[in-house]
């Protein structure tokens, strides 16, 4: 059974949340303020196991959800569902830029907010057994997408399952453009929203994780009002 911690300190809401959650097949854990949520985060349930994605408020005492996120991503890339102000794109995007994989404007229904912990879910979740043989290079990065597995130059590069996702989509289609609608459907399962800039701080942060290629050019180029395209050397 998979499992999901909720970090909020709606004690109403969290508990609607919970039973909604729970009716669809999900063991649920939740804690009320930050401090408390990214402890519970990282330490997992009492049993040991860890959690397998974290929705978490922003406005919190003790601990907002950015600190919180912000603790949690020093240490873990457990995919993290940001619940936000409708309307507040500065916490949302800084959210994205520490490592949230995908966020749900408050007020929102449990319903939509169990599809997007389904579709984070379904696409960040490794393939158990299978050979490293599988893999795909272009350049110098080698991906493995079975293991959800990274290697630039050689060495392992750590991606969110959200960035990883996306990633992924690039390389698969290197040399070709991918609209930002493409990826948004495919790496967050949701179509792409009007002025929603989360594929864009997502693969930045990528950006960043990889470094340039040998001529100093980042690997993924923006290809204005199309899309991205990961670039063949």
């Amino acid at each position: 059974m998979q499992t999901v911690l909720i970090i909020d300190d709606d004690i109403e809401l969290v508990e609607l949340l919970k039973e909604y959650i729970k009716l669809e097949g999900f063991d649920v854990g939740t804690e009320h303020d930050g401090e408390a949520g990214a402890r519970a985060a990282l330490q997992g349930l009492s049993s040991g196991k860890a959690y397998d994605i974290v929705v978490l408020d922003i406005m919190m005492p003790k601990l907002n959800g950015i600190e919180a996120l912000r603790r949690i991503r020093a240490a873990s890339n457990v995919p993290v569902i940001m619940l936000t102000a409708k309307g507040d794109n500065t916490d949302r995007i800084l959210g994205l830029e520490l490592g949230a994989d995908d966020y749900v404007p408050k007020p929102s229904s449990p319903r939509e907010i169990v599809a997007r912990i389904r579709a984070i879910l379904r696409r960040a979740a490794p393939v158990e057994n299978t050979l490293m043989t599988d893999k795909i290079t272009v350049g110098d990065l080698t991906l493995w997408p079975q293991q959800r597995r990274l290697e630039w130059q050689a060495q392992v590069v750590e991606l969110t399952s959200t960035e990883f996702n996306l990633l992924e989509i690039l390389v698969k289609n290197a040399g070709h453009v991918v609209s930002k609608n493409e990826l948004s459907e495919q790496a967050l399962g949701r179509p792409l929203a009007r002025f929603d800039r989360s594929i864009d701080v997502h693969l930045s942060s990528v950006r960043q994780k990889l470094g340039a290629l040998s001529d100093g050019r980042s690997c993924i180029h923006t290809v204005y009002r199309l899309g991205y395209q990961y670039l063949k050397e």
